[in-house]
């Protein structure tokens, strides 16, 4: 069986083709810079079409003899990009990765969404029927492909399957490096009170989320959150860090409205020019949505059981940026 991966140049896909290669399945992957993909210990085993998931006669030549599709290629969050190329990649170029599919005959095509369509759920536990909230592009034009899979599952009955993860993690991510460099200092800086509530998961246990729902029969038609077992808030999650790295549990407490304030005109200014902002509106956001989810859905159909806690998720990911020298 031949499988297709995108986005296998991204943390996620690069981890899913390691695993899948180690479980000694033929892969191809749809990668828009090859050269990007050479680091890669199993390119032996790894079929590559350079080009963009966007562009039909890319994704057609790269479903050939394919039996199963992991679509996991997302634009996130970067500047001096157009909404246009957000909805390109994950509107159109899911569109496409789905005709082609059934034109095919792919067994199963396994969709990734994010928690991040239901925007902020507060202190309640979210799950698959919460109410859609997205806040920026990324998360609408992410919502907007969600719908059109289950729209095309429902019409055409090729069999899909959606994944939204949560906040993900692990060694050699760097999208959670900004929390890791907080907690690193003597005194760490928090924008508000530091309560609201961060739902993580484990790069692994992602990993078995994605094998599980390509092969139970009954998550055909389904959307699942995937996550961790724990919910922490985020000065537990800081105090975690912290504790990891030994430095110190002090933390300052700054109110968050002027630099929401002051990260909405820095975009502004910046990002028409290309550059990035010294601050972001989002990532000050993030100081002030809550993200906690149930996961039983998961584990009831698709018998999903995460294995890493937080703390031994922490200590892996720390020891990495050190490693790597990301913290000093």
């Amino acid at each position: 069986m031949r499988i297709l991966v995108t986005g296998a140049t991204g943390f996620t896909g690069k981890n899913l083709v390691r695993h899948l290669c180690k479980l000694d399945k033929k892969v191809r992957v749809i990668v828009r810079d090859k050269s990007k993909f050479e680091d890669l210990t199993c390119t032996y085993n790894i079929d590559v079409v350079e080009g963009s998931i966007a562009d039909p006669d890319i994704v057609n030549k790269a479903m050939k003899g394919i039996r199963k599709v992991f679509h996991v290629a997302a634009i996130f969050r970067t500047a001096g990009i157009s909404d246009q190329v957000y909805w390109d990649t994950h509107v159109k170029g899911t569109e496409l990765l789905m005709a082609a599919a059934l034109k095919e005959g792919v067994e199963k095509f396994v969709h990734t969404s994010t928690v991040g369509v239901h925007g902020d759920v507060g202190h309640e536990l979210a799950n698959e029927e919460s109410p859609y909230s997205p806040g920026d592009i990324y998360q609408v034009t992410k919502l907007e492909a969600e719908k059109k899979v289950h729209k095309f599952y429902k019409e055409k009955g090729l069999p899909l399957v959606v994944i939204r993860p949560t906040a993900i993690y692990g060694p050699g991510d760097l999208r959670l490096l900004k929390l890791f460099k907080i907690a690193s200092h003597k005194i760490s800086i928090v924008l508000g009170k530091g309560n609201i509530k961060y739902h993580m998961v484990y790069i692994d246990d992602l990993i078995q989320g994605y094998l599980l729902a390509s092969e139970v029969k009954e998550a055909v038609g389904e959307a699942f959150i995937i996550g961790g077992d724990e919910i922490y808030s985020l000065n537990e999650l800081l105090g975690t860090i912290s504790e990891t790295l030994k430095t110190s549990k002090r933390k300052i407490h700054l109110p968050v409205k002027p630099f929401q304030i002051l990260g909405s005109i820095m975009e502004k200014i910046f990002i028409p020019l290309g550059i990035s902002p010294p601050i972001y509106r989002r990532r000050v956001d993030f100081f002030t949505k809550s993200r906690s989810f149930d996961i039983s859905k998961a584990k009831r159909i698709l018998k999903y059981q995460p294995k890493f806690s937080i703390h031994d998720g922490i200590k892996s990911t720390a020891d990495w940026y050190k490693e790597n020298g990301y913290l000093n």
